[in-house]
């Protein structure tokens, strides 16, 4: 399956930017974060607030990079092979990490969530750290642009139920938003 590379993903930049301003206000005062690789939360690291002591935890190098240069931030690279696609920290060494962790907030992202498949994106070592991911944290929001709803890619990382929150820059379908309720996710819709 094609994947193309993180630093491509250039689709919807002003709906990515929605999503990651609306998400600033699920990032805890004090505490600890995760920040998972991809395009819509790479925006959030950029708009990272560094007036609070949050440890962050991120299997990116680029949104480490980006969030070390606020000095009150704690900031931990979780290892493992680095995957050129998407820049992130990969293996079984990213697995073992993650399962030594605890945070209160995880933002993931996802290449497609569909109400039969759930979350998947398209590599299979990706799909186990996020799977890792879910149960690092008490609280668990998805960060996904509109085009994500209703696709399919690849391994499935999450189902739905995995998921507390959702923020997104359009409403998904009606059938789709059913099917979350069921499930207990709640939707935001950026800027609304």
């Amino acid at each position: 399956m094609y994947e193309s590379d993180v630093s491509l993903r250039l689709e919807f930049p002003r709906e990515k930017a929605r999503i990651a301003e609306t998400a600033l206000a699920e990032v805890p005062a004090s505490g600890s974060i995760l920040v998972d690789s991809g395009s819509t939360t790479a925006r959030l690291a950029e708009r990272m607030p560094g007036d609070r002591d949050l440890v962050v935890f991120t299997n990116a190098m680029a949104i480490a990079t980006e969030l070390a240069e606020r000095r009150r931030l704690a900031v931990h690279v979780i290892g493992g092979r680095l995957r050129a696609e998407t820049n992130a920290n990969v293996g079984s060494a990213a697995e073992r990490a993650l399962d030594e962790i605890n945070v209160d907030v995880a933002f993931l992202g996802t290449n497609g969530i569909s109400a039969r498949r759930g979350l998947t994106t398209p590599d299979p070592a990706e799909a186990a750290v996020k799977r890792a991911m879910l149960s690092t944290t008490r609280r668990r929001v998805l960060l996904c642009d509109h085009s994500k709803f209703d696709a399919v890619s690849g391994v499935q990382h999450a189902r739905l139920d995995d998921i507390d929150l959702i923020i997104t820059d359009r409403e998904p379908s009606a059938s789709m938003q059913q099917v979350l309720e069921r499930a207990n996710v709640e939707i935001r819709v950026a800027g609304a």
